[in-house]
This record gives structure tokens, sequence and C-alpha cells, in this order.
């Protein structure tokens, strides 16, 4: 375990995916894009929801299909040639049919990101199970910290990039000249997971036979569980965040000048705050402090929903983007650790994937932030989301390390 070279292909991968994805960032490009092809802020919150939690459906089926799976790594690289295609697809269609086809473009999206998000369903279970055999728990907060570090990197230049090409190229083509650039620069990240060197999984149980007894089994050990519940819980409402920052680079674009620049500005700030803050996350995490990360990155998304309330100018949304960019991160690197080390090597997939099926239901919170937006604003929107991230807050410190 902890071989140096499945480190440096770890962060490889975290590297080249974060300046893939970027480009697509649901705080910042995905809003305006989809306002662009004229969506609505529903459609918005759609959007940004399929783009972060479409997986979601998918992740218990995952780890039913990987039961009694000894290597990973074959399935994720379908994985990985999926999320491809799917990538590259959007960015196409956009230079095809975005100038004339509003309509058709935005099913285009959707439909691209519908595959890139759902295939990640299958990829989260099999990329957890081979981190989880190949690094040791203390290592792996390590690695995920230094990953985090380079991906914030890569997408602090995909932000200078993106902010490049927004003002060279005119609209729609440069958002398709982003998508398919950047589906390109991902494949690379893809390719160095490929040749991870992954141990063979000994330890099985008992295959289930029947996914809907494959299903009962998981309820039950959520029942049983209270730590399980307790986690989930944590962070299914920490992701209450995504009811309002989809829609603050909206207020902005209402509230200051906001121009090719300063979009790029705030992704770059974003990302800044996502790679700096890992500094602080892998230390913390070295010594196995995970509830502790939980408790500062939910702090954080509370005091960049609070000061959204009252932003009116660009220094303040720099903030604001900051604490998203460095609270995401930890709060990612908490919630992938803590239920590592509380599921058995057996059950560890079934684990897993109880957590993240529910968990990630919390991505679709922009989906309510889009409804809350367009009926009754963004005060009500910020004031609903400050409420949950404060219950999510006091949960957190139940959390056991």
């Amino acid at each position: 375990m902890d071989k140096f070279s499945n480190h440096i292909k770890n962060i490889l991968h975290g590297f080249f995916l974060a300046v893939g994805t970027t480009v697509a960032e649901p705080a910042t490009i995905l809003p305006l894009m989809v306002n662009y092809f004229g969506g609505s802020p529903i459609l918005i919150g759609f959007f940004s929801g399929l783009m972060r939690g479409g997986a979601v459906l998918m992740q218990l089926f995952a780890a039913y299909r990987a039961q009694h799976y000894a290597l990973m790594l074959p399935y994720l690289r379908r994985v990985f040639l999926a999320r491809f295609l799917s990538w590259f697809f959007i960015g196409a269609a956009i230079v095809l049919f975005g100038k004339d086809h509003p309509t058709l473009t935005l099913w285009c999206i959707g439909t691209g990101l519908f595959f890139f998000s759902f295939s990640a369903g299958f990829g989260a279970i099999y990329f957890r199970e081979i981190v989880a055999k190949i690094f040791t728990h203390k290592f792996r907060g390590k690695t995920m910290a230094w990953r985090q570090f380079f991906a914030g990197l890569g997408s602090i230049l995909s932000g200078a990039v993106a902010a490049w090409v927004l003002e060279t190229f005119e609209p729609p083509y440069d958002f398709g000249y982003l998508f398919m650039l950047s589906a390109i620069l991902m494949g690379a990240g893809f390719l160095a997971f490929s040749t991870i060197d992954e141990p063979l999984k000994e330890h099985f149980e008992t295959k289930i036979e029947s996914f809907r007894a494959f299903l009962k089994h998981a309820l039950e050990i959520l029942r049983a569980d209270r730590q399980l519940q307790i986690q989930i819980a944590t962070f299914l409402l920490a992701y209450s965040y995504l009811i309002a920052m989809p829609f603050v680079i909206l207020d902005a674009k209402e509230t200051i000048d906001l121009t090719g620049t300063a979009v790029g500005m705030l992704i770059t700030t974003q990302m800044a705050g996502a790679m700096i803050s890992n500094i602080v996350w892998g230390k913390l995490g070295g010594m196995g402090h995970y509830r502790l990360i939980a408790n500062i990155s939910i702090s954080m998304q509370l005091l960049a929903v609070v000061l959204a309330l009252f932003a009116h100018s660009l220094p303040i949304y720099l903030i604001i983007f900051f604490l998203f960019g460095a609270a995401a991160d930890g709060n990612r690197i908490a919630s992938s650790n803590l239920i590592l080390i509380l599921a058995p090597e057996a059950k560890r997939p079934l684990y897993v994937a109880i957590q993240m099926n529910i968990v990630s239901l919390g991505m679709f919170f922009s989906i309510m932030g889009g409804f809350i937006l367009h009926f009754g604003g963004y005060t009500l929107l910020y004031s609903a989301a400050a409420t949950m991230l404060l219950t999510a807050l006091v949960l957190s410190f139940r959390l056991r390390d």
C-alpha cells in the first residue's frame, strides 16, 4: 500500500479532471451558459443538480454489481471512456447547433450531462474501492488532500483559460470550444488513473444474488448503524449550500459589472480557496481529525451564504467564492474518509454506496433553489440555505473520527 507511483497517478487524475470539469462549474459558467440559451432558473437548478448528482441512482446498483469484483480498474476504464465521449459531445453540439437552435442545444447539453454524471455512479464506487485498497487510512487523507490541492491548481489554470476564451470568442462558440478542449485534457487524467497498480481484493461477503435482497440488506445496515445515520444526515444537509450557490453568480450579474474577466476571477478565486485549504485539510487528515475538518468546512459554507445576503461588490463575491471552494474540498475529504474508516472491508462498497446514494441527493438541492428563487427571491433563497447549514453544523459535532 501507499506506493508513490499510485500517489502520483491519483494526483494527475485529480488535476486533469479538475481542468476539464471547471469549464462547466455549476457556480459560474454553467448558469451563464444555460441562461444564454434561454434556460430559466429552474432549468439552471436542474442542470446544476444533474452535473453534481446525476450519479445518485446508480451507486447502489453499482455496489450490487461489484460485490465480488476482485479488481475494479477494468470496469472503471469503461466509465472513463463514457465520460470523455459525453463531455466532448456537449462541446460539439454547442458549436454545431448553438447559434441557430438554442432549444436543441439545451437538450444536447442535458443529454451530455446525463451520461457524464450517471456513468459516474459506477465510477464513484469503483474509485473509492480502489483508493481504499491502495492507501492506508492516514495516507489516504494526505494523498486526497494533495490530489485536491493540484485539482485546485488545475482549476485555477482552467479558470484563466476560460476567461481568455470567453473574452476572445463570441458566444456560443466560446462555450463549445471550452468543452471540447477540456474533454481532451480530462482524458489525460483518465489515462493516468487507468494505469494504477491495483491489488486483488481478498475478503468478500456472501454474494447476494437478488438486487431487491441487496437493497433490503442495505436498509438493515442503515437501521442498525447509528453512526452511519449521523454521517449521512450531516453531509446530506451540508449540501444545502447548493440551494444558493448556483444562483450567486446570477445575483452578482444583476449587482455588479460581470465581464468575462470578472467571471474568470471568481472561478480562479474559488479554486484558489480549494487549493490553499487542502494544505490545512491534508495536515488535519494526516492526524485523523476528520470531524474537525467537517466542523470547519460547514462553518465556512454558512458564512459564505450569509455574506451573499449583503454582497454588492466584486471583492465580497470573491470572498464568497473562496469560501465555497475551500469548504467543498474539506467536506469531500471528511465525508469520504469517515465512511471508509467506519465500513468493514467486506462491506465497504455497500457502506460507501449507502452513504453516497443518500448524501448525493443533496446535490439536487439546486433544483429546490431554482424554485425558491423563482417564487420567493434571493433573500428567501439565502435564508433557507443558511438554516439547513446551521442544522448540519450542529450535527457535525456528533461525528466520530
